[in-house]
């Protein structure tokens, strides 16, 4: 069974930095394609950062330059930097990936950015 396993979130102030980290418990090179979630409260969840098996990556236009995804494939982990961090990007951020048409999800890390 397929399991994802996020870490790093925390509290850090505006302007600092954290770098998440999603630990698969099989080969993620076996993934298509992996990604960065967030969800705010009374928000949708919404893509932030993801990455392809290939090396191809997408950032959505809130975070480009701020955010950077990388995919280990021999580590079997998937990470994500994020630098200069605003209160707008508190949320629960969730490592996704998908796999022979199955999509499959972490539990989520909380980030909190205080103003």
């Amino acid at each position: 069974q397929v399991q994802l396993v996020e870490s790093g979130g925390g509290l850090v102030q505006a302007g600092g930095s954290l770098r998440l980290s999603c630990a698969a418990s099989g080969r993620i090179f076996s993934f298509n394609r992996m990604g960065w979630y967030r969800q705010a409260p009374g928000n949708q969840r919404e893509a932030v950062a993801s990455i392809t098996r290939g090396g191809s990556i997408n950032y959505a236009d809130s975070v480009k330059g701020r955010f950077t995804i990388s995919r280990d494939n021999a580590e079997n982990t998937l990470d994500l930097q994020m630098n200069s961090l605003k209160s707008e990007d508190t949320a629960v951020y969730y490592c996704a990936g998908d796999r022979a048409g199955n999509v499959y999800w972490g539990q989520g890390t909380q980030v909190t950015v205080s103003s």
